[in-house]
């Protein structure tokens, strides 16, 4: 057995107090149904999960628009809404607390998957070097177009009906969806934004719509159910910024500003090295002044240390929760862990989803 440590701790989150300090991290499975509904196999699938101290959703698109992936879960219709009612119910049921993800990816999608094959959006007509899964398949993204100024308005108003969906839906709060080269980080970031209006050229404008959706809902939902998710230097999706750390330092001054719940912050490659570019995660630890939960390559012994340095508040886990629903059960025990199966991380049904066996059956299985 592991001795205890402050991973184990409950810790308070707003409003929430969580049962201890571990994250799942949002997870893209592309097993949504007909009309971007929640697929039922997710009821048991974040239900088996809900060990967690927080569970965060896939990311969710807040609108047709927004989305970039097959079969990915949408926020704005009715019918995913009740959808998502069945998850969250569960999760509560069973003692857990869910954030969904709110999700517009921009430029990093296929006509195949906008309104009328539309191009996708994004801050400035540039093609990412990037590939969606479209078909059954990888395909390269297609051409987008740069939004027009009276567009914008609209992509907020978007990011506040999810949020307000969200809550109608049951969940504890929402992770807007920062990073990884999506839509708000294409704004955020100069190698994909080369506009010349009021939404370029500063960091000031740059990060002006990121900052005008947090605006939008926190008005609509409250500052301690809204979350943030960043990532300073991934180079995923092909986003690019000359000159990062003042970027987001100005990005959390004003997210702190706004008093937000948490900011999330992917350090390093998302889901790949660590040490991919130099940057001071310090300083954003220092100056947001709600919950930081630090995310990338964590195992237990990075996350004791980190915790133990007051370096973070809480630790997001990615496919070890994938292929360990009882991850917290195990990292108790610690170990043995299931490897995740790749060849299911998208579409499918039960398979590599909801089978993973937990660790009374493992064992049993080895005996």
């Amino acid at each position: 057995m592991s001795t205890p440590t402050k991973l184990f701790e409950s810790y308070k989150l707003g409003p929430l107090t969580l049962s201890n300090r571990t994250v799942m991290a949002p997870l893209t499975r592309n097993r949504a149904l007909a009309g971007f509904v929640p697929n039922p196999l997710a009821v048991e699938y974040y239900g088996q999960r809900a060990s967690a101290g927080l569970l965060i959703t896939e990311a969710s698109q807040i609108s047709q628009q927004g989305q970039g992936y097959q079969d990915t879960p949408g926020i704005y219709s009715k019918e995913q809404v009740a959808g998502w009612r069945n998850v969250t119910d569960e999760v509560h049921k069973r003692g857990g607390k869910i954030f969904i993800q709110l999700w517009h990816v921009g430029r990093i999608s296929h006509v195949d998957l906008q309104p009328n094959r539309g191009a996708p959006v994004a801050p400035s007509a540039i093609r990412a070097n990037a590939k969606t899964f479209v078909g059954g398949t990888f395909a390269d993204v297609s051409e987008p177009r740069a939004l027009e100024l009276s567009e914008l308005p609209g992509i907020v108003e978007d990011y506040r009906k999810a949020a307000a969906n969200a809550i109608a839906a049951g969940f504890d709060g929402v992770e807007i969806h920062g990073a990884n080269g999506y839509l708000l980080d294409q704004f955020a970031r100069d190698g994909t934004n080369k506009r010349t209006d009021n939404y370029g050229g500063s960091i000031e404008n740059r990060a002006r719509l990121m900052l005008e959706v947090a605006a939008a809902v926190v008005r609509e939902i409250g500052a301690e159910r809204t979350g943030i998710r960043i990532s300073p230097v991934t180079p995923s999706n092909d986003a690019s910024d000359s000159n990062p750390q003042p970027l987001f330092e100005y990005i959390v001054d004003q997210l702190s500003a706004l008093k937000l719940v948490y900011v999330h912050v992917v350090e390093g490659a998302t889901g790949g090295p660590r040490d991919v570019a130099p940057f001071d995660y310090a300083s954003l630890r220092k100056r947001f002044h709600g919950t930081y939960i630090a995310n990338n390559g964590y195992d237990l012994a990075l996350a004791n240390q980190v915790l133990a340095a007051n370096a973070a508040d809480l630790i997001a886990f990615g496919k070890a929760f994938i292929a360990n629903p009882d991850l917290v059960e195990r990292l108790k025990a610690g170990g043995p862990f299931n490897e995740p199966d790749k060849d299911t991380f998208y579409g499918g049904g039960a398979k590599g989803y909801t089978d993973y066996p937990v660790l009374g059956e493992k064992l049993q299985a080895a005996q």
